[in-house]
């Protein structure tokens, strides 16, 4: 009894280990039978996964182009054709009131009861003489800026009298035979300019109309997209004559 049941014993293990065998080989059958498929191995990433996102290459933002405008918007005329370009993001008015946040930063004994008159920029490397369109903004935005302060402003070529004429009523005269030569005037607020590599090199000061003294003075370079945006009244730009039409480019 006792041999047959070590018999018996023997038999069944060599049973299981033959089932075993067969197991293993119907795995390894399987595996060849679907190529391309790998057992996972401990430790090892794939980095050839098919799932894994594509890497896009970010855009470059967008840059500001000559005229200061984003991302390239169309490009607008006027009905005669004398202006062509894109919109502006800043004009000179936005670089003078900077440069009139810096003067009133560091200015002295200037205050709502000291009238102040503002002139034309003239040009560095000339007989300081000479100015052009952008040194008679300057000056007109200078008076708007000065008087957004409340510091008190006088326009010296106001006359004392409306002149009407066929091409309209005006008030405002450059002949000095029509001007008061008697104004109540404490400063001034002048300055040059000087073309710069990039744009014009702008010097502002306000002085004392009688001590010559600086009181306050502010520095700035406005780029040349912005100075070229101003368009002389006779349209005489740079880009010349088409149809008939003389062209500025802004």
């Amino acid at each position: 009894m006792p041999m047959t049941f070590q018999r018996n014993m023997i038999a069944m293990a060599a049973m299981l280990v033959s089932i075993s065998g067969c197991s293993l080989l119907s795995d390894e059958e399987t595996a060849e039978a679907q190529p391309g498929v790998a057992e996972p191995v401990m430790n090892v990433i794939d980095v050839r996964a098919e799932d894994r996102a594509e890497v896009v290459a970010a855009e470059p933002e967008d840059e500001a182009d000559s005229f200061g405008a984003i991302g390239q918007p169309p490009l607008y005329s006027s009905v005669q054709g004398a202006y062509q370009g894109r919109p502006l993001n800043s004009h000179v008015g936005d670089y003078v009131k900077n440069m009139t946040q810096d003067l009133v930063s560091n200015m002295e004994y200037v205050t709502n009861k000291t009238p102040v008159a503002v002139t034309n920029f003239a040009m560095l490397d000339s007989d300081l003489q000479h100015t052009n369109l952008l040194g008679h903004q300057m000056a007109e935005s200078f008076m708007h800026e000065l008087h957004k302060y409340r510091i008190p402003v006088v326009d010296f070529k106001a006359t004392d009298y409306i002149r009407v004429t066929d091409s309209g009523d005006f008030l405002l005269s450059r002949d000095y035979l029509d001007l008061n030569s008697s104004l109540p005037i404490d400063y001034v607020l002048t300055g040059t300019m000087a073309k710069h590599q990039g744009g014009v090199l702008v010097n502002a000061r306000i002085l004392g109309i009688e001590s010559r003294a600086v009181v306050a003075s502010a520095q700035l370079l406005i780029p040349f997209y912005v100075v070229d945006a101003l368009i002389p009244s006779d349209s005489n730009g740079k880009s010349g004559i088409r149809d008939g039409v003389k062209l500025t480019r802004g």
